[in-house]
């Protein structure tokens, strides 16, 4: 049976859509963008949103029993190309050892014209 995972320490969900679910051991946590939970804003400077991003991803897969380490495939969604090095440096931060599978693909736009959006499978601990 699928469980829909909702926590408050992310964003809700502004679709028809679960923040994530879980099924068979996995975790799969919905694009995030860039919102600081704790303001409630949309973060714009790349380094800064891809932390506030992977920081929301990270709160709905501990939600669905899962934790940083259980994270295994991220998928990363921005809007200039050109900020590759600053997210990539924020999210080798954010990491830390555990280097889970990625792509890091620029599309032509993202909801409320944010700078990035990110997703993630992970397994329960």
């Amino acid at each position: 049976m699928t469980k829909f995972i909702a926590t408050e320490k992310a964003p809700a969900a502004i679709g028809p859509y679960s923040q994530g679910t879980r099924k068979n051991g996995f975790i799969f946590a919905s694009g995030q963008l860039p919102i600081d939970m704790a303001t409630n804003e949309l973060v714009t400077e790349p380094a800064a949103a891809t932390t506030a991003s992977l920081t929301n991803v990270l709160a709905i897969v501990e939600a669905g029993g899962g934790s940083l380490k259980s994270i295994l495939k991220v998928n990363v969604f921005v809007k200039d190309i050109n900020d590759f090095d600053a997210i990539n440096e924020a999210y080798a931060a954010f990491f830390g050892e555990h280097k889970p599978a990625r792509a890091l693909v620029q599309v032509a736009a993202l909801p409320k014209d944010a700078v990035i959006e990110i997703e993630a499978i992970a397994t329960k601990k």
